[in-house]
């Protein structure tokens, strides 16, 4: 790989992740102080990246996989999800809002895919080149938080206007990007393996239904994070909310440079347990924290993004990489980001909505004390079952899996 396409990559996927961004954290405070939606509603808005998720796979293997080259069909659709994220940012009422968000999400959650497979496409080695393009990612991700937080407009709909602008530019970028023909003319279409299903004959292995259940339990718990943060922080008056929770990233980015140093003397199954241990952990430290002599248990609690997404996520995907042969490798992978980044995040914004809803106070705000100890206990529970429930075998192997395989920040 020339420095050319590296440099047009790396581009590319900072791009990618400074779109979602710079709308994704902030949108619960927008949405509630600004616009006075409920919880309900605005834990429906958050469902709408999982619901894409699960709908993306059909449209990238029925469509974008056999008809259109991906520099192509990345340019129309950033351009029409930019066009469709800005009119969301100047509606006033749910529905209309609703609708051109999901049309959003759903022209978006299939681009990540896309970026990747047009990398994969123009690299002679992924394992040792992908590390170093992917990170750009994390860092667009960074650099939109920060960007709004110095901004101070967290409760406007600027950021969705700023992600709708980014969404264009990136459009109109990846026209430069290198030709990627489509990768699967004249196959034959198959919903089972565009799902994954073919990796349902792992769900035989115990240990593998346990792993499998377990993914998509904490990921209920997980929404509480994405979605209310930056809305918690706002309301304890929190200074530079969206530029604080970037600290999670930046975590993710070290946690991930030493993540082969603690496999190698863990293993995978308490690699695991430490992820979900430090999920609970932050919904404790979020509990009991608050914005005065006790604000480094907030900080605290965001810097263990890194712990929580690294070890669970990426040791996950070594897991099931052991476990799966060759020939249903990339189902088995692409079943997991179903069930987790699709089904559990969707029925988690469910449940957030609803839980954040019980706790409204008469006078404003929330009791967020009771609102984090759902999470950390739900958290505690899945960590337990899975402590109880869970064996793997052969834990030397070492991590294959690079920095940009994971979807999501």
């Amino acid at each position: 790989m020339n420095t050319s396409i590296r440099i047009r990559l790396s581009l590319m996927m900072f791009l990618q992740y400074f779109i979602w961004g710079s709308w994704y954290v902030t949108m619960y405070t927008y949405l509630s102080q600004t616009l006075k939606f409920s919880d309900g509603d605005i834990g429906l808005a958050y469902g709408t990246t999982a619901l894409a998720a699960m709908i993306s796979p059909f449209f990238v293997g029925m469509v974008a996989d056999r008809f259109f080259a991906s520099e192509k069909m990345l340019c129309f659709l950033h351009c029409l999800g930019g066009i469709l994220l800005f009119l969301a940012s100047r509606q006033t009422s749910f529905w209309p809002f609703y609708a051109l968000l999901m049309g959003h999400t759903l022209c978006y959650m299939p681009t990540m895919a896309l970026t990747n497979s047009l990398s994969f496409t123009q690299m002679t080695d992924t394992g040792k080149q992908f590390t170093s393009v992917r990170v750009l990612g994390t860092i667009g991700w960074i650099a939109a938080g920060i960007l709004v937080g110095v901004m101070k407009v967290e409760a406007a709909n600027v950021p969705m206007v700023i992600g709708a602008t980014a969404s264009v530019i990136m459009g109109i970028f990846c026209l430069t990007l290198p030709h990627t023909p489509p990768k699967a003319v004249g196959e034959p279409v198959s919903i089972r393996a565009i799902l994954g299903l073919d990796a349902l004959e792992l769900m035989k292995n115990r240990s593998f239904a346990v792993f499998a259940i377990g993914s998509f339990l904490i990921c209920i718990p997980l929404v509480f994070y994405y979605n209310l943060t930056n809305g918690f922080l706002n309301e304890l008056k929190v200074e530079n909310a969206a530029g604080k929770m970037t600290m999670g990233q930046m975590s993710e980015i070290f946690f991930m440079l030493v993540f082969p140093f603690f496999f190698s003397r863990f293993g995978i199954k308490k690699m695991l347990l430490v992820g979900m241990f430090a999920w609970t952990a932050r919904y404790f430290l979020f509990a009991y924290g608050d914005s005065q002599s006790l604000v480094w248990m907030l900080y605290l609690g965001i810097i263990l993004h890194g712990v929580c997404y690294d070890f669970f996520f990426v040791t996950g995907q070594i897991y099931v990489d052991k476990q799966a042969s060759a020939k249903i490798r990339s189902a088995a992978q692409g079943f997991v980001a179903f069930i987790t980044y699709g089904a559990g995040m969707f029925v988690g914004s469910l449940i957030q909505g609803r839980v954040a809803g019980m706790y409204v106070l008469p006078l404003g705000g929330h009791n967020w004390k009771a609102i984090w100890i759902i999470p950390a206990i739900g958290a505690g529970a899945v960590m337990l079952l899975f402590a109880l429930l869970f064996q793997a075998k052969d834990n030397s192997k070492q991590p294959k899996t690079a920095l940009g395989a994971i979807p999501a920040e």
